[in-house]
């Protein structure tokens, strides 16, 4: 429950925002265009954003025919979890990452790339695609999305003001100092949101997944194992698409320093270390 509250609160912060900026950029004119332009944008997102996704890894649908053992693996882990069986796809890149995609649970896709396949023992995979499902079944699938079109557009508005300019809510020109620096700062803004909603769900999307798979020891096996990989070999697709690095069970993207601030997802061994404190409680 809290998750929800906490994740309602920073959509509507990112909403507000959106709104903001719209108004540097056109007065009280230029934020209700900007707000519709958010709502446009939801809309699109919750319809079309999983075949988007899919057709940017060049996704491949799986049956028990083409892919049965992961296939049936799947299956399995979404009665366990009383969900509808969802697509299931396999990407064709070395990388070890995985990600659920959809709408909502009748409407859910999940897939994996071939290289987790050759990567995982059976009981890791099991815990990873344990981690996909929790997610659809938390429908965070359609948060992460909107949010994710929501932090776009604002960097596509902010775009437009740094080369532009904007108004102030009496319609005059701003300064163009003040114009600049909401340009840069309302996207990192917007992004810092984004990574907070994602951070927040990856850690009940790996208690959840440890909670279907009956092997929070397994999970954590496989997060150590998919990020030791994740650092030598690059996940191209996402390289090419950083937006969609939220999606991932562990972004492909991350790394330490000052580039850990901005990753949509937690530290890797803090992930572990309460994945192995559930299974020391049993």
């Amino acid at each position: 429950m809290f998750n929800w509250v906490k994740t309602a609160m920073l959509m509507a912060a990112i909403t507000a925002l959106f709104g903001v900026l719209g108004a540097s950029i056109g007065g009280r004119q230029g934020m209700l265009l900007a707000l519709g332009f958010a709502v446009v944008s939801n809309f699109f997102a919750y319809w079309f954003s999983d075949k988007m996704v899919l057709r940017m890894y060049n996704a491949q649908e799986v049956d028990e025919t083409t892919a049965p053992q992961f296939y049936r693996m799947v299956r399995e882990l979404a009665e366990r979890a009383a969900l509808p069986m969802p697509k299931v796809y396999l990407i064709d890149e070395q990388a070890p990452n995985a990600f659920a995609t959809g709408r909502n649970p009748e409407h859910a896709a999940v897939a994996a790339t071939t290289g987790i396949l050759r990567v995982l023992s059976e009981r890791e995979l099991r815990g990873v695609m344990a981690h996909e499902l929790s997610h659809v079944k938390n429908r965070d699938i359609l948060i992460s999305t909107i949010s994710a079109t929501m932090a776009g557009a604002i960097s596509a508005l902010a775009n437009f003001a740094m080369f532009f300019g904007g108004r102030d809510g009496e319609g005059r020109p701003v300064n163009p100092i003040a114009g600049i620096l909401v340009a840069i700062l309302a996207p990192l803004a917007g992004a810092l949101i984004q990574m907070a909603i994602s951070r927040a769900r990856e850690f009940e999307a790996d208690r959840g997944g440890a909670e279907i798979s009956g092997d929070p020891q397994a999970l954590a096996s496989a997060l150590d194992k998919i990020h030791r990989y994740a650092q030598g070999i690059p996940l191209e697709t996402t390289e090419r698409h950083p937006e969609t690095a939220q999606m991932m069970i562990m972004n492909p993207l991350s790394g330490g320093g000052l580039r850990g601030l901005f990753s949509t997802h937690p530290a890797t061994e803090e992930r572990i270390a309460r994945l192995m404190a559930m299974a020391g409680r049993g």
